[in-house]
């Protein structure tokens, strides 16, 4: 497979972390990097990791989780996303909000946004095809995408303020139900 395909293969798996990452970034008011670098490193990492195990899995694993993995997909971004649109509603107050980008809600959302990958790790062990290289690609591109998600819903969030935080739910919310329309639900 040559890089140029590995590469926009890359940036298709990567779009939902970068949706994701809007809205985060959007409902996160930190003015550090690290929320930033964590969401970037938990999404590159699974997006890495995960065509590995699909790869590694073959056809036995991966065919028991092709049937329900959109509609877990589904379930993660829903939970994180009404989360969020509660959050938006919410009065301001002088209690820390949570951190999307810690514990849990960082873990779902690593996974809702890295199932796609597994289903290709597996279609590069049918095709007996190497996934290292393009699993290295595919964790860098979407740490990038993420990155960059993360800075400019930072940007809508300043122009909007908190209804960017009721929008980011409703994206994370949409994003579920892209996902389950794609596989003909």
């Amino acid at each position: 497979m040559s890089l140029i395909t590995i590469f926009f293969l890359a940036i298709g798996l990567g779009v939902d972390a970068f949706s994701v990452a809007i809205g985060i970034g959007a409902a996160n008011d930190k003015k550090s990097c690290a929320p930033v670098l964590r969401l970037a490193a938990a999404f590159g990492l699974f997006q890495f990791v995960m065509p590995i195990i699909g790869w590694l899995a073959g056809l036995t694993v991966v065919e028991i989780i092709a049937s329900l993995d959109h509609w877990i997909a589904f379930a993660l971004l829903v939970l994180v996303g009404v989360k969020m649109i509660w959050e938006g509603f919410e009065k301001e107050s002088d209690e820390e909000k949570a951190d999307q980008t810690r514990g849990w809600p960082l873990l779902l959302l690593s996974i809702a946004t890295s199932i796609d990958a597994l289903a290709i790790g597996f279609s590069f062990s049918v095709l007996k095809n190497p996934i290292l290289f393009p699993a290295v690609i595919i964790g860098i591109v979407c740490f990038v995408m993420t990155t960059v998600g993360m800075i400019f819903g930072k940007v809508l969030a300043k122009i909007f303020g908190k209804k960017v935080e009721i929008f980011g739910g409703i994206v994370l919310i949409a994003i579920g139900v892209m996902i389950l329309i794609d596989h003909g639900i």
